[in-house]
């Protein structure tokens, strides 16, 4: 967590400068980003909220994105399933910015034949929308956790500029 602190730091003070704000739907970060963000004294500026989004069951109860997923998604930890999440929290919560999480931490990886280390995130703000795939070909857990956050806050910094 320690290494994302100034990261988060530098995003919310470029958030709260632009005026906008961001909602979280992760997954295999487990809370990881949205901490990040809340760290921030005045995180309630831009951070307009934020979920785990670890099971259908809460994919169904917080975002009411519909179990089986509507097609053409196929399946979670797959980035055009990142863009849906993004842009689901980003219209629910009614912020700039939604950013989506979704893979495999690991020491094992997932049904869907994804390896641990596996991670898509999306972003979806004003004139963006990318989707990104991230393997770190590693199974420690909590490794992967910390490094999918990283990357997911890196984006964020690469859309703010």
């Amino acid at each position: 967590m320690q290494q994302l602190l100034p990261l988060a730091e530098t995003l919310g003070a470029r958030l709260k400068a632009r005026g906008e704000t961001i909602a979280i739907a992760e997954s295999s970060t487990g809370g990881l980003i949205s901490a990040a963000l809340l760290s921030v004294a005045g995180a309630s500026a831009y951070f307009r909220g934020g979920s785990v989004i670890y099971t259908a069951y809460a994919r169904s109860g917080f975002l009411e994105i519909a179990n089986p997923l509507p097609p053409p998604i196929e399946r979670a930890s797959t980035e055009p399933y990142a863009l849906l999440l993004a842009d689901t929290v980003r219209k629910r919560l009614d912020a700039t910015w939604g950013l989506g999480e979704t893979g495999a931490t690991g020491p094992t990886g997932n049904r869907y034949g994804d390896a641990a280390g596996h991670t898509c995130i999306a972003l979806i703000g004003p004139n963006f929308r990318r989707a990104i795939t991230m393997e770190t070909g590693s199974a420690d857990r909590v490794g992967n956790m910390r490094k999918f956050s990283e990357r997911a806050l890196n984006l964020l910094a690469e859309a703010l500029g």
